[in-house]
């Protein structure tokens, strides 16, 4: 048997979205952007989808949904955008507001800019890795110009206060942003109720296609082209658009709206099912409160455990999982979350993340709950042996 658990790294694509996409790939393959009837009779399709994603975000027409490649891009053109067109104006503003455990697409463009000056605080998770709304507030001076928070944790699941956080930005002038990459399918996303600046977002996250992302760019809070040569998106984001790709996420994105109440029902009680068993596996941690995690989301820690021999066994055994961030997972024992939360990285560094999603079968948690287990148990034998004949030796 083939079980994926690694949904918070890519989906499979929804079939129906397979199917919408393939026309536009032979038959309707003009550029939207050309006046003759190949690209007329694209144009359609195109608002179709754009429509799509502006009623599942449940925004209104006169704000702005830039295609971009990805949530990678999307969040730097946030970010750089900040510093072009505030920071670097006025430097008195230069300090931005964000969580140390952001995605790497967060962190890294931070760190790119402080070494122009920008001033950025991390405010760290508790020992729940959660983000306090306070710890947030706080962080904020009389300098602060942005606070980018992501909606929900790509690693642990948890939901981080987005709400209270935005109002208070609001209230005090800042802007806000948030990355969405993990929300968008798994809870309501509804920026009626939730008054952001900038919102990012990316298909293959909610079984769309890979390649394409988005950003919501709220009126009045526009940002400087991170790409220029032409006047794709209104002239704010230059480069031939992919039909195929953005159809393909719309419907995605109208899917992934309609699929909540699933993934808040039937997917969570096949997590929840596992986290239970998992969770008799002697010396485990379970990072977060399941009802204030995403409903697909487990990140488990087996102390004394090596990450790659239990990722190894997994995959042997046809399950696949991760040991954190697809982005960053080069460095296999090194996982934020258990830093950010003080568990010593010589005890805790296998840090498990299995995320489901609606295509997820209970025959398929019913076979990782029985490999899963063994697994642990045949490495903590092994891990026990070594133990037992340093010593001895």
């Amino acid at each position: 048997m083939r079980v994926y658990l690694d949904n918070n790294a890519t989906t499979k694509i929804d079939p129906l979205v397979r199917v919408k996409m393939q026309p536009f790939f032979e038959e309707l393959y003009g550029n939207p952007n050309s006046l003759h009837q190949y690209g007329m009779e694209v144009r359609p399709h195109l608002n179709k989808a754009m429509g799509e994603m502006y009623d599942a975000l449940n925004v209104p027409d006169k704000d702005d949904i830039l295609i971009t490649s990805c949530a990678t891009e999307s969040n730097n053109a946030v970010l750089k955008g900040v510093f072009f067109q505030h920071i670097l104006k006025n430097p008195e503003k230069n300090h931005i507001v964000t969580s140390s455990v952001e995605h790497p697409a967060i962190i890294e463009t931070l760190m790119f800019l402080s070494d122009y000056g920008v001033d950025v605080t991390y405010v760290d998770v508790d020992d729940n890795g959660g983000i306090s709304a306070q710890a947030v507030k706080d962080a904020v001076t009389d300098k602060t110009i942005l606070i980018s928070m992501m909606w929900a944790n790509n690693e642990t699941g948890m939901i981080f206060p987005v709400e209270e956080v935005s109002a208070f930005a609001k209230e005090k002038g800042i802007l806000f942003h948030t990355d969405a990459v993990q929300a968008i399918g798994k809870v309501h996303v509804d920026l009626t109720k939730v008054d952001v600046d900038y919102l990012t977002f990316s298909a293959h996250k909610f079984h769309g296609p890979k390649g394409v992302g988005g950003l919501y760019v709220k009126k009045g809070k526009t940002l400087p082209n991170l790409l220029h040569g032409g006047e794709q998106m209104g002239g704010k984001r230059a480069g031939t658009l992919n039909v195929a790709y953005i159809v393909g996420m719309g419907l995605a994105m109208r899917q992934a709206a309609n699929h909540v109440e699933k993934m808040n029902t039937d997917v969570r009680r096949l997590r929840d099912k596992l986290e239970d068993a998992l969770a008799k596996i002697s010396d485990t941690i379970v990072v977060g409160p399941r009802e204030k995690r995403t409903p697909n989301t487990l990140l488990i820690s087996l102390r004394g455990i090596e990450g790659e021999a239990m990722l190894w066994d997994l995959n042997r055994a046809g399950i696949a999982a991760s040991t954190g961030s697809a982005c960053a997972s080069e460095s296999l024992h090194a996982n934020p979350v258990m830093s950010a939360i003080g568990e010593d990285p010589e005890l805790a560094h296998t840090a498990m993340r299995l995320s489901l999603s609606r295509f997820t079968t209970e025959e398929e948690i019913d076979y990782t709950i029985e490999l899963f287990t063994k697994a642990a148990e045949r490495l903590r034998s092994i891990s026990s042996t070594y133990a037992y004949t340093n010593e001895a030796g």
